[in-house]
C-alpha cells in the first residue's frame, strides 16, 4: 500500500470515528426525550408525573455539565476556561432547577411566584457570555484575554445591575407579581436570545472543528431561548405543570449542550493564532455602551417613571452603585493596558539596543574583515621574495668558501628574514587564514605569562598592578600565542594610559560568570575620547608614531576568533575598562588556584 493510500484510509477511518462516536449520545438523548414524551403524555397531572419531570430535569443538566468538564483538561487552559464556564452555567440552572424540584417533590408546595430562584436561573446565561469572550478558536494574548475577562465583569454587573433595576422593586419594594412577572420575562428573553447571537457570530469566524462545535452550541441555546420564552408564557397563562410536554425543548437543548461537548472532544480542537476572534475594540465599546446607558435610567426612573417613590429612589441608588462599579473597572481596565504599554516601550527599548549593539559589532566585522583581506593580500606579496630571500641565504650558509665576516652577515639577513616570516604569519593568522591552535588553558596562567613578558619595571614608573582571580576557575579552548598577545596589549596600553597621568593603578579580576570566563583589565587613567571606536582599524589616541590604531583591532578578532566578545566602557571617575569573555566548555574540569585572593605587582 503507497503513503497516499495509506493516509486517505486513514482519513477515512477518523471521518468514521467522528462521525460514529457521538451515536451513543444521540441515541441517549432519543430515548430521554422519548421516555418523557411518553410519561408527559400517559400519566396524568399529579405528584407522581411532577417528580418525575423535576428528577428528569435535574439529571439531563447533570449531563451536560458532565460532558463540558469532560473536555476541560486540555493542554490548552484558554479551551479548558471555555469549556468549564459552559458548564458552569448549566451547573447554575440546575441549582435553580433544585430549588424548584425541593419545592415541589420535597415540601409538595406550589413555586410561588415571585421565586427566589429567578435570579439563579437570570444569571446562568452570564458564565456562558464569558465563555464566548475567551473565543478559544483564536490564539488570543494575555492582554486580549485579561481584558476580555474584565468586560466579561462588567457585563456582569450590567445585567445584574438591569435584573435589580427592572425586577427586584417588584419584589421586596413595592411588591407587583403581574409587573415582576413581565419584567422578569422580557428580561430574560433579551437574555437568552442574546447567547445564540454571541455564538453564531464565532461560528462564522471560526472555521474547522470549532465551526462545528459552535454550530452545535448555538442551536442548543436557540432552543433553550424558545424554550424558556414559550414555557414563561405558559405558565403566566396558567398552562404549564411540571412533566408536561412543555419540558420537551428545554431538555433537548441541555442535550445538544452535550451532544456539542462531545464532538468537541472528538475532534481534538487546537487553536488558531491567525484566525480572527471577535475584536477587542468592539467589546471595549460594548462595554462603554453599558456604562453611558446607566444615567439615561437613573434620570428616567426620576422624572420619566411613574413608578412609587420609593421605587423611583430604589432605583436611582441602585443606578449610582453600579455607576461607581463600572467607573472602578473602567480604571482598572486602562491601567491594565498602561501597564501593558509601559511594557512594550521596555521592551521596544530593549530591542532597539540590542539591534544598536548588533550593528555595531556588524560594522566592526566587516571592518575587521576588510583589514584581513588588505593584511592577507600584503602578508601574500611579502611572502614570496621573503621565500627567495631566505633560499638565497641558505645557499650562502651552504658555502664553503665564504669567509666569517661574509658568513656573520648572511646569519643576521637569515635571523632578520625569520623574524619578517613570523610576522607574515601573524598578518596570515589575523586575516582567518591560519587556524588557531586552540588547546585547553588556564586564563589565569595566560595573564600572570602577559604580565612577566611585560617587564614593566624596567619602562615603567609608579604603577601598580593587582590580580584578583578566583580559586576554582573553568578551563577555556584558545590559541595561547594568541590570546598571551591581547593581554599583553591590554596590559601595555593601560600603563601608557596611566603614565601619562603620572602612574596610578591597573586591577585585574578574572572570574567565571554564566558558563564563561572573565578577565576585566580596570586602570586609573584619563579614559577612553570614544569607547565605541576603540576597536576601530586605525584609530588611536596616542601621539603621532607610538602608535598605529591596530593594537585593539587584531585583539578583538583574535576574542571573536575565539567565540568570545571584547568591550570597552570607561569607568565613573577615572579612567577604562576591558572587558574579555572567553566560554568555557562544559567537558573541560575546572582550574583549581592557590587561595591567593590578591596578588600585587609594584613597580617604583
Amino acid at each position: 500500500m503507497s503513503e497516499a493510500q495509506a493516509q486517505s484510509v486513514a482519513t477515512t477511518v477518523r471521518k468514521s470515528r467522528t462521525s460514529a462516536f457521538p451515536t451513543w449520545i444521540l441515541v441517549l438523548s432519543a430515548t430521554v426525550l422519548g421516555v418523557y414524551a411518553a410519561v408527559s403524555v400517559l400519566v396524568a397531572p399529579g405528584p407522581e408525573l411532577t417528580a418525575f419531570g423535576d428528577i428528569v430535569q435535574c439529571l439531563v443538566p447533570l449531563l451536560a455539565v458532565t460532558a463540558l468538564l469532560w473536555n476541560a483538561s486540555s493542554s490548552e487552559w484558554r479551551q479548558n476556561f471555555f469549556w468549564t464556564m459552559l458548564a458552569a452555567g448549566c451547573a447554575l440552572w440546575m441549582f435553580g432547577q433544585l430549588m424548584w424540584t425541593y419545592l415541589e417533590v420535597g415540601l409538595h408546595q406550589a413555586v410561588p411566584n415571585p421565586f427566589l430562584g429567578d435570579v439563579i436561573f437570570f444569571l446562568h446565561i452570564v458564565p456562558m457570555f464569558v465563555a464566548l469572550a475567551m473565543a478559544p478558536h483564536a490564539g488570543k494574548s494575555d492582554l486580549n484575554l485579561r481584558l476580555s475577562l474584565l468586560d466579561s465583569t462588567f457585563l456582569l454587573v450590567w445585567w445584574l445591575f438591569l435584573y435589580i433595576f427592572a425586577v427586584i422593586p417588584w419584589q421586596y419594594v413595592s411588591p407587583n407579581v403581574d409587573l415582576y412577572s413581565r419584567n422578569v420575562n422580557q428580561l430574560y428573553s433579551t437574555e437568552c436570545l442574546a447567547l445564540p447571537m454571541g455564538l453564531a457570530a464565532l461560528a462564522i469566524l471560526a472555521s474547522g472543528g470549532w465551526r462545528h462545535v459552535y454550530a452545535h452550541l448555538f442551536g442548543g441555546a436557540m432552543l433553550y431561548a424558545v424554550s424558556s420564552t414559550v414555557i414563561n408564557r405558559a405558565i403566566n397563562r396558567g398552562q404549564y405543570h411540571t412533566g408536561s410536554i412543555y419540558d420537551l425543548p428545554l431538555l433537548a437543548s441541555f442535550l445538544w449542550f452535550a451532544i456539542a461537548a462531545v464532538v468537541g472532544r472528538r475532534m481534538n480542537l487546537e487553536s488558531n493564532p491567525q484566525a480572527t476572534a471577535p475584536g477587542q475594540q468592539l467589546s471595549s465599546r460594548i462595554a462603554m455602551a453599558t456604562l453611558l446607558s446607566m444615567p439615561p435610567m437613573a434620570f428616567w426612573s426620576v422624572w420619566g417613571s411613574s413608578a412609587q417613590p420609593s421605587v423611583r429612589m430604589f432605583r436611582l441608588g441602585v443606578t449610582q452603585v453600579a455607576i461607581l462599579a463600572g467607573i472602578g473597572l473602567i480604571t482598572l481596565r486602562r491601567r491594565i493596558v498602561d501597564q501593558d504599554r509601559q511594557r512594550l516601550v521596555l521592551s521596544l527599548q530593549d530591542t532597539v539596543g540590542n539591534l544598536q549593539r548588533l550593528q555595531s559589532r556588524l560594522v566592526q566585522s566587516e571592518k575587521l574583515a576588510s583589514l584581513g583581506h588588505l593584511a592577507a593580500g600584503a602578508a601574500h606579496e611579502i611572502n614570496n621574495p621573503l621565500t627567495g630571500i631566505l633560499g638565497y641565504v641558505e645557499m650562502l650558509l651552504n658555502d664553503l668558501t665564504l669567509n666569517d665576516k661574509s658568513r656573520a652577515t648572511a646569519d643576521k639577513i637569515r635571523d632578520q628574514g625569520l623574524r619578517i616570516k613570523k610576522l607574515v604569519t601573524s598578518l596570515l593568522s589575523f586575516s582567518r587564514q591560519v587556524p588557531a591552535d586552540k588547546v585547553p588553558l588556564d586564563l589565569a596562567q595566560v595573564v600572570n605569562s602577559a604580565l612577566q613578558l611585560g617587564n614593566l619595571g624596567a619602562h615603567r614608573k609608579n604603577i601598580r598592578i593587582e590580580v584578583k582571580a578566583d580559586s576554582m576557575l573553568p578551563t577555556i579552548r584558545g590559541d595561547a600565542d594568541q590570546l598571551l598577545r591581547v593581554f599583553f596589549n591590554l596590559i601595555d596600553n593601560a600603563s601608557d594610559a596611566m603614565q601619562e597621568v603620572g602612574g596610578g593603578l591597573l586591577q585585574i579580576r578574572i572570574f567565571s560568570e554564566r558558563g564563561r570566563v572573565v578577565a576585566e583589565f580596570s586602570d586609573t587613567g584619563p579614559g577612553m575620547r570614544d569607547a565605541r571606536r576603540v576597536f576601530d582599524p586605525f584609530y588611536t589616541t596616542k601621539p603621532a608614531g607610538k602608535g598605529t590604531g591596530l593594537g585593539l583591532s587584531l585583539c578583538y578578532g583574535i576574542i571573536q576568533e575565539h567565540g568570545g566578545d571584547l568591550t570597552c566602557r570607561n569607568t565613573p571617575g577615572a579612567g577604562a575598562t576591558f572587558r574579555v569573555e572567553l566560554p568555557a566548555p562544559v567537558a573541560l574540569a575546572s582550574t583549581a588556584h592557590a587561595p591567593t585572593p590578591l596578588e600585587t605587582l609594584k613597580t617604583r
